[in-house]
């Protein structure tokens, strides 16, 4: 169930989360610029109902369509959204969620039944005239079947909402209204429902509690803290300006999103809205007319004298129980392997039996590269100075012993993937990104950096492709390569810096105490043993053969004062992610690689689960301290 979940969760967020920019731009606009917003400005806000109707819908379907089926699947997803679309006056994401997948499975079918079978010269003629068939047939599809069924849901949800309604059990009305909600019907259900309803409550009473059910901005406020806490990645660093915007400006549509990557968490929200529609029934909470948008300034501008302790706890108690719940689906939910790394792998592994590169068909694993052509590989972490260069080191070696001594293996922050490089190695979690730094590149997605099974296929791919071929004097480059002194004034790792026989601790734990040790040693200021736990919440620092690596964000970086790295045993294990760490290296690296001769040679001491076992188990300060600074 949870494997199920995660993926179908993954699988959405695979095309949402691209284009949150563009839902962001259009909270933005429909805010500060619509009749009721901040700023009314008619010429603007004529922006809001096109983004919403066309713009939104085509680029979700767009990013399902390439995740399936690459560029020609992105096209053909496209056009059967706008059928969907043509269909109805309602909002089309779920309609655009099944056309563009459609599309792009439609298209992705039709070229492996031709592959092989089209005349030379004809390529061209053959993709264009398939993309615009298939993708013709499939808006009509859209038109007739896949609109009106989407519509036929929403619908039911509707009638389901008024039944609640009319039979007075309001705190249940959130198990439905919050849903609802996801699938755009929030102003339907709330000026088709719950005003008309709660202005003749307000006429007699004074107030009514109806306009708070579907405007009450605590339920997505909750769950957008949430993923500023417990997200990942991209999701949670845009969770926090979309907490502003949905919490200070109302645009509730703002966290949608957010619930589509793990539907699961809608949970949040929805018992979060049960128990803040509950408090606001035993405290005698309303608003005297609706709040539109729903904002915490119109929620309290709607409230009436005497009603704004009642008002304030609904929304904070709809807030807190929503975040607790969010933030628990988040941390239980959001670690598994996502559909696209397994589609990544599969079309990896697929390619390898052929002797051929991954091809074009998941968003992560960018272009088609000829396996003879490549002569510069790219390790790619979010800051380039951890666990990308001791994959990097693996890689190197691996080729070096394979006698391939003419392909270039360097490590880089995803952001800043040479241009020139052929193929990319990231984590996972960053190949979206690495396929935005540098599209020409072939992705390969693993998912730690030191026993990546990716490793050995792609050198016994590369061995294959040059079989036949000519080395360029791998000899004499060998013999060239003559090993740097070491100057022990300047090792990075000093004996003082090495604590063996930890205790085991949470990797929280670990962390701080790797921090500390660094701050101890002059190496950094407090402020970057936040940067270093930010880092393992984002992409944990556990990268295989029970190794783990903390260090700081790019940001954390200016609480350097000089390189320097800590290392701390734990022989008993650290349960950190999916792995078990017993070796712990903490590494405070501001400029320059001197750290990569340090990760190099730990590399190639701990270069197993076995390997690493066996060096913590025998582990001597003074032996640990020529070794892993090339002293020996």
């Amino acid at each position: 169930m949870k494997e199920n979940v995660q993926k179908f969760g993954r699988f959405l967020s695979g095309m949402v989360m691209p284009n949150i920019g563009a839902f962001i731009a259009w909270g933005v606009i429909a805010a500060f610029f619509i009749e009721k917003g901040w700023f009314p400005n008619a010429t603007i806000a004529g922006m809001v109902g096109p983004m919403l109707q066309y713009l939104l819908p085509v680029l979700i379907g767009y990013t399902g369509g390439r995740a399936i089926g690459g560029q020609k699947g992105a096209v053909t997803g496209a056009l059967a959204t706008l059928g969907a679309i043509a269909s109805t006056d309602s909002t089309m994401f779920i309609g655009a969620m099944i056309c563009g997948p459609l599309g792009g499975w439609c298209i992705k079918k039709f070229d492996e039944k031709m592959e092989g079978h089209i005349p030379a010269g004809f390529e061209m003629v053959v993709n264009n005239f398939s993309v615009g068939i298939i993708g013709a047939v499939l808006a009509i599809l859209a038109i007739f079947v896949i609109g009106p069924v989407c519509v036929g849901l929403t619908g039911i949800l509707e009638k389901g909402v008024n039944l609640l309604v009319n039979n007075g059990l309001l705190p249940l009305t959130a198990v439905l209204v919050e849903p609802a909600k996801v699938l755009f019907l929030n102003n339907a259900i709330n000026h088709g429902v719950f005003t008309p309803i709660g202005t003749d409550q307000a006429l007699s009473m004074g107030k009514s509690i109806l306009f708070m059910i579907e405007s009450n901005p605590g339920p997505g406020l909750g769950l957008l803290l949430a993923y500023c806490v417990a997200g990942r990645g991209e999701t949670r660093s845009s969770a926090g300006a979309a907490a502003i915007i949905q919490f200070v400006g109302g645009i509730h549509e703002i966290y949608f999103p957010y619930v589509l990557m793990n539907p699961i968490v809608i949970l949040g929200p929805m018992l979060g809205n049960v128990v803040g529609i509950f408090v606001l029934s035993m405290m005698g909470g309303g608003l005297v007319a609706a709040a539109s948008p729903g904002s915490i300034i119109a929620e309290m501008l709607m409230t009436p004298p005497g009603g704004y302790v009642a008002n304030i706890a609904g929304i904070a108690a709809a807030a807190v129980v929503s975040f607790l719940i969010s933030a628990f689906l988040l941390k239980m939910f959001g670690k598994d392997a996502s559909l696209e790394e397994a589609q990544a792998q599969v079309a990896a592994a697929k390619a390898a039996s052929k002797g051929q590169a991954a091809p074009t068909g998941g968003s992560n694993t960018g272009a088609t590269v000829d396996p003879k052509s490549v002569r510069k590989i790219v390790f790619a972490c979010d800051a380039g100075m951890g666990s990308s260069a001791m994959g990097a080191t693996m890689l190197r070696n691996k080729l070096k012993d394979a006698g391939i001594t003419d392909i270039e293996v360097v490590h880089a922050p995803v952001s800043e993937i040479p241009g020139d490089c052929q193929i990319v190695v990231t984590h996972h979690e960053l190949a979206h990104r690495a396929v935005a730094s540098n599209p020409a590149a072939r992705v390969i997605p693993i998912k730690n950096f030191m026993g990546a099974p990716e490793y050995g296929t792609l050198v016994d791919e590369l061995v294959a492709a040059r079989k036949g071929g000519s080395d360029p004097a791998p000899a004499a480059k060998a013999e060239a390569e003559v090993k740097k002194p070491v100057d022990e004034s300047k090792v990075l790792l000093r004996k003082e810096n090495i604590i063996l026989g930890c205790k085991p601790v949470t990797p929280e734990e670990a962390i701080k105490a790797c921090g500390r040790l660094m701050v101890q040693a002059g190496y950094v200021t407090e402020g970057y043993i936040d940067g270093m736990l930010a880092r393992n919440e984002e992409f944990p620092v556990a990268i295989g053969c029970h190794v783990a690596i903390p260090h700081g964000t790019n940001e954390s970086r200016v609480h350097i004062k000089e390189n320097g790295i800590v290392v701390m045993t734990y022989p008993a294990g650290i349960p950190w992610d999916e792995d078990v760490v017993k070796l712990v290296i903490g590494i405070a690296a501001k400029d320059g690689g001197d750290h990569i001769d340090v990760l190099g040679r730990v590399t190639e001491t701990a270069g197993s689960d076995e390997d690493t076992d066996a060096l913590v188990a025998n582990a001597d300060v003074e032996a640990l301290y020529k070794k892993l600074n090339g002293l020996e």
